[in-house]
């Protein structure tokens, strides 16, 4: 892999601002602490000279970014358990438990699915990231649910194609804040990184199109049991899209769905909701239901799988 290089000419109508600053709006990929990390190294060049990332800019300057490849972590099989739900030669199905990351990343090298399935499978695709072998989409750390595994590439390529062609059945449950007017309802938006917090995503003109159907199957005291339909698979779609109306996911402390909403209780509901987050302490989100039609054989599979023991365990102390 080589190095990366990105160049900027600032426009003349551009207001005066830090460099650090105005790279991570214009590069919206990168982190404001990586571009921090990159002008420290000297990667960053203000008229063909290192700069400071308080630099102010100016207009007619040009900027040049040199990104080098991300390191790849060395990939290490690892005796973990895995939930398989189905398996033959060519893919399986596994139901990932909340807390377990998909993939090594920065901080998680270990302990991951990737690494449970280096051990458990003699072979997993490797069309896309070197980190990412078998991996054809992903859950957040603290969701549970089904997942597919390719363990060939064409196989991989032909899944990763249902899913681009949105004929995947996804279904997933989740508890979440509030009561709804609408007991059904079809929310259909834009997804993209947030303006003012690029590690988290929002409801904004300029992003991917985004669908989520909701439906509720029982109200709770303070909160509501839901299920929901994937359209499309937005990076933190569901978490994004409940939030955005006013019902964040449970114990979502990146969408408002934990000490946010806690804060905003009158006094006399706080004591039971924080109650509640003592029975479960992670998003309450679950991919419940999986449904694909097989490469090799071309027979529709579908999967279901319970609802996990924490959130059942809250949705009844919810109920009395």
């Amino acid at each position: 892999m080589t190095v990366e290089k990105r160049e900027i000419v600032i426009s003349p109508h551009q207001q005066h601002e830090r460099l650090d600053k105005f790279l991570t709006q214009t590069l919206g990929n990168l982190s404001r602490t990586r571009l921090q990390k990159l002008i420290e190294q000297g990667q960053v060049l203000v008229n063909g000279k290192p700069a400071k990332a308080s630099h102010l800019i100016a207009p007619w300057e040009k900027i040049e970014v040199f990104i080098p490849p991300p390191q790849v972590p060395e990939l290490i099989p690892e005796d973990i358990p895995l939930d398989i739900i189905y398996e033959d030669k060519y893919l399986l199905v596994v139901n990932k438990p909340a807390g377990m990351v998909v993939h090594p990343a920065c901080g998680h090298y270990s302990g991951t699915l990737v690494n449970a399935l280096l051990y458990h499978c003699h072979s997993l695709s490797r069309t896309t990231s070197p980190v990412r072998p078998g991996i054809v989409h992903r859950l957040d750390k603290d969701t549970s649910g089904l997942l597919v595994v390719a363990k060939t590439d064409e196989v991989h390529r032909q899944i990763s194609e249902q899913f681009s062609a949105r004929t995947i059945e996804r279904q997933y449950v989740a508890i979440v804040w509030g009561h709804f007017k609408k007991k059904t309802d079809t929310l259909i938006t834009h997804i993209g990184r947030s303006p003012t917090n690029r590690k988290k995503m929002a409801v904004v003109e300029d992003g991917k199109l985004a669908i989520t159907t909701y439906e509720v199957i029982e109200e709770l005291n303070m909160l509501s049991l839901i299920r929901l339909k994937l359209g499309t698979g937005r990076t933190h779609q569901i978490r994004v899209h409940m939030a955005a109306i006013g019902h964040p996911v449970f114990a979502d402390y990146v969408y408002g769905g934990k000490s946010k909403k806690l804060s905003s209780l009158p006094a006399a509901q706080r004591s039971r909701a924080a109650h509640y987050l003592e029975i479960l302490n992670r998003q309450a989100l679950h991919a419940k239901t999986l449904g694909f039609l097989h490469p090799v054989t071309k027979k529709w599979l579908q999967f279901d799988s319970e609802i996990p023991q924490d959130m059942q365990q809250l949705i009844y102390a919810a109920q009395r």
